[in-house]
């Protein structure tokens, strides 16, 4: 608690927090969330050492000390004054019972490593309009956590009600422990909220904790959707997808920000490696094998702790500024660094100009269950709303959207993909919505294995990839039987009926109409491929795809375009031929039994749902 109003520091004894921060150059902390009227605080106001030390050292009112002194006037006993002043269940009575009080939960929150980037070395207006959309975006999620999320829980969770009233203490951080730029805010939650008694009075007592980490994942990505579409909306800027560990979720980061910059900010990422690669050295000499993803997890939050550097001492924002615009240019020189937000705002246009500011909310709710189906296998409305924002971010590259389509998005994926597997018990409470679990009834694919690079081992294909070409394979039946008349645009080929006697086990899932297309690929290469060739042909429903590191799916997103523009090309001169071979032969030539043994000789024929779209 005391490192993070004091920036991660150490705090020299005897020295007030208020001094203190002065000396480091450093904000104060803020009040937010719309508790605070029940206890006399403002919105934006100060946040003083001693009302921390009320409210989250000892679970007593902000303004404690002057309550107390009125009563103890009024000739109130002292025990009783004091027991006037606690916010729910006292402290004592907690640590009688043997367990440890919980005052407060910390949410920290913090852009990409590219608005980062851009936050350090962009001039002040950049760094204006990131800050000020960094406080809207958390404004919006503790709005959102208020009115959909928190609850006050009672008598051992027999008892609860809805808060929509938090009470948060928010401190902004500049650096991460090396001193490398790393914009992020601590917001420290109140675990005492209000709520109305049997007699109509407010009671204070605890969060519904458990329920508040649930929804952290949902709560991040609306912070970064919402985050990243202001200051590109702002800003002009776009987003690319950016591979940080092969085969998982890519990152959504700003288009033209140099991984190289980014690695220069991320200076703890390489160290978390090399000790991550000892631990899985380890993990596989006692275990016989390489860890799995959930294995993966735990090593690699094992790696961070690890090298977790000991606390600094802060320094102000602009003498940090001047050091990292220094270091930036003593390692990637003045034209990279002074360039950097022109060259964001060209790539920016370009995505821009490419990628249609519209979303098929049908496609995504295929998407969106495919990924958390296959991820997950029973997945609740809060995985199913975290995965819609992150297909939002993904799909529109940071343009603005109509507020609420990630919850219509959700919406629509349980209500048309998912059924219910939570059965409510006679006899017993009606679970909530959000403790309902659902399941989804897509084919998942077979694993395979991906060759290593740079002397890695190979790896098995993760979830994630597994999910993708789930979701493809069932975006592409969705396409196939809802754009018959996708033909008549642009120089998209016809859809071909397929005829009866045609055999469907023989064809691959994901094969696509090219000649020349049949060396082995894996069922990720396939799927991608697939997808851009049915979105060159789709226009008003484009969407970019996902991408991820050439060396798992050997297709990026400008072959996969260059790939599409063949395929028209060659799918136009193919009807041509077509054509004119049909108006050359007379009607009578082609009997039933020979253009039955026409379509079977096709290599191309029936090809999957891609084919010629």
């Amino acid at each position: 608690m005391r490192g993070v109003a004091y920036g991660d520091g150490r705090r020299p004894v005897g020295q007030s927090l208020k001094n203190a921060q002065e000396m480091a150059g450093l904000p104060p902390g803020r009040w937010l969330g719309r508790g605070l009227d029940a206890l006399g605080l403002i919105e934006g106001a100060e946040v003083s050492e001693r009302q921390m030390q009320l409210l989250f050292g000892q679970g007593r009112h902000p303004d404690a000390d002057r309550i107390e002194r009125d009563l103890l006037d009024d000739g109130a006993d002292p025990a009783t004054a004091r027991l006037a002043t606690v916010l729910g269940q006292p402290i004592e009575e907690i640590e009688a019972r043997k367990q440890t009080p919980l005052l407060a939960l910390d949410f920290t929150f913090r852009p990409q490593a590219s608005l980062i980037v851009l936050w350090a070395l962009g001039d002040a207006k950049t760094r204006r309009i990131i800050e000020r959309a960094h406080e809207r975006a958390i404004a919006k999620v503790l709005r959102w956590l208020e009115d959909e999320v928190a609850q006050t829980r009672w008598s051992s969770g027999r008892g609860r009600a809805k808060t929509p009233a938090l009470v948060v203490a928010a401190f902004r951080h500049f650096d991460n422990r090396d001193g490398f730029p790393l914009l992020h805010d601590h917001c420290l939650v109140l675990n005492r909220v209000q709520r109305r008694g049997d007699d109509g009075e407010p009671v204070w007592g605890a969060l519904d904790t458990f329920r508040l980490y649930r929804n952290v994942v949902a709560a991040g990505t609306l912070y970064t959707l919402a985050m990243t579409t202001e200051v590109c909306e702002e800003l002009g800027l776009a987003t690319v997808p950016r591979e940080v560990t092969p085969g998982l979720r890519p990152v959504m980061e700003i288009a033209g920000v140099d991984s190289a910059l980014i690695d220069w900010s991320s200076t703890r990422r390489q160290r978390i490696e090399d000790v991550l690669e000892g631990l899985t050295y380890k993990f596989a000499q006692e275990h016989g094998r390489l860890p799995g993803e959930r294995a993966r997890h735990g090593l690699g939050w094992q790696a961070a702790q690890d090298t977790r550097p000991e606390k600094k001492t802060p320094r102000p924002l602009k003498q940090l500024l001047a050091w990292w615009r220094a270091s930036a240019l003593l390692k990637f020189g003045k034209q990279m660094v002074n360039g950097l937000v022109q060259r964001c705002r060209a790539a920016g246009a370009a995505i821009r100009a490419r990628v249609d500011p519209h979303v098929d909310a049908a496609l995504a709710a295929v998407d969106v269950t495919a990924v958390v189906s296959t991820v997950r296998g029973k997945f609740a409305r809060r995985h199913v709303l975290a995965e819609a924002r992150r297909h939002l971010l993904e799909t529109l590259r940071g343009r603005e959207f109509t507020s609420g389509l990630d919850d219509y998005i959700a919406d629509r994926a349980l209500s048309d993909h998912s059924r219910q597997s939570t059965v409510p018990k006679p006899g017993r409470r009606t679970p909530d919505a959000d403790q309902l679990f659902y399941t989804a009834d897509f084919t998942e694919s077979d694993r395979w294995w991906i060759a290593g690079a740079d002397g890695t081992p190979p790896r098995e294909s993760s979830r994630y990839e597994r999910a993708r070409v789930a979701s493809l394979a069932v975006q592409n039946a969705s396409r196939a039987a809802r754009t018959p008349h996708a033909a008549a645009r642009d120089d998209a080929p016809a859809a071909t009926h397929t005829e009866d006697h045609h055999d469907h086990a023989s064809d691959s899932p994901h094969a696509v109409d090219h000649p020349g297309r049949y060396a082995r690929r894996t069922p990720p290469q396939r799927a991608a491929a697939v997808q851009a060739h049915q979105q060159a042909a789709m226009p008003e429903e484009y969407s970019e795809g996902r991408t991820t590191d050439p060396a798992t799916w050997l297709r990026t997103p400008k072959n996969l375009e260059r790939l599409a523009a063949f395929t028209r090309v060659a799918n136009a001169r193919r009807r041509a031929f077509e054509a004119r071979s049909k108006a050359e032969q007379p009607a009578d030539v082609v009997k039933p039994a020979d253009q039955q043994q026409h379509h079977a000789n096709r290599p191309d024929h029936g090809r999957g749902a891609g084919r010629d779209r």
